[in-house]
């Protein structure tokens, strides 16, 4: 099964991610958890180095990193066999150009690894899940319209028919499933609720809201009122009347929301782990 998340940039995108992985790999399932990108978030986390050779971090958990053009150097290795033929391709000048001006052809194979196992394709990667740390809302667009766009643009030949099953594996939903993070804030919640709607649109799946830093407050609004006119406490209540008018918005849409409460831990791996202990199937 491929997991897929994303959401507007600070709502914490990498760590539901990583959270997911990590329950998924509790339950013994073989979990590979991907980051897409330059640079490593998860190296911090992990306290190593996380690059395109998985990293294993526990019997079950392993993490790596992918960038568009290593991903695609890797693919054109497998088809053509011989190293020194692809070394050639990436150092000509045309070719280099029509990569870096083309950056389609970067998506569509980063979506391409992404998608190997289930479509048998590639180099195999041999794990029963794979969570994807996408990237935020409007670049994710980006990376499933890259294919879209291609099918379209090249009827016939390899590239369209890879294309197409990529589209083919991101519209089932016994392969694939989306996640769309926010925070209850206003504008995560309205960025969040464009990208759901869009993946409805235009994959054809439904996503699973993932509400993250909830804060769980131990007094009621009723018991705040006891403490009107000072300032925390009347901060504490325009939080907790916000986070219940998202909420009843959120309710209304008929998608599968999960609630993560805001955490304080010492390190980002103890965070991981204590949400991994609230998470539940959505």
């Amino acid at each position: 099964m491929i997991h897929l998340i994303s959401g507007k940039g600070g709502v914490g995108r990498s760590t539901i991610a990583a959270t997911l992985a990590w329950n998924l790999a509790a339950q013994g399932r073989k979990t590979l958890l991907v980051e897409l990108g330059e640079r490593s978030h998860y190296r911090h986390i992990f306290n190593n180095e996380v690059g395109m050779q998985p990293l294993k971090v526990n019997t079950h958990l392993s993490v790596t990193r992918w960038e568009g053009e290593t991903c695609l150097r890797e693919y054109l290795q497998h088809l053509l066999k011989i190293e020194r033929v692809v070394k050639l391709f990436f150092d000509n000048k045309i070719m280099q150009a029509l990569v870096q001006a083309a950056p389609a052809l970067r998506e569509l194979a980063v979506l391409g690894k992404v998608t190997s196992g289930v479509r048998k394709a590639g180099p195999p990667l041999n794990f029963d899940e794979i969570v994807v740390d996408a990237y935020a809302t409007g670049h994710f667009r980006a990376l499933w319209r890259a294919p879209m766009g291609l099918s379209e643009a090249i009827p016939f030949g390899p590239m369209g028919e890879q294309s197409r099953a990529i589209i083919k594996v991101l519209k089932d939903p016994a392969a694939t499933r989306f996640y769309v993070v926010m925070v209850p804030e206003d504008l995560p919640v309205t960025e969040g609720l464009e990208l759901a709607r869009d993946i409805q649109g235009e994959m054809e799946q439904t996503p699973r809201l993932i509400l993250n830093r909830w804060l769980e407050c131990p007094l009621s609004l009723a018991e705040l009122a006891r403490f009107s006119g000072h300032d925390f406490a009347d901060y504490l209540a325009l939080i907790l009347e916000r986070q219940n008018s998202i909420q009843e918005n959120l309710q209304t849409r008929a998608l599968p929301m999960q609630i993560l409460t805001w955490l304080f831990a010492d390190t980002g791996a103890e965070k991981i782990r204590q949400l991994s202990m609230q998470w539940k199937a959505v």
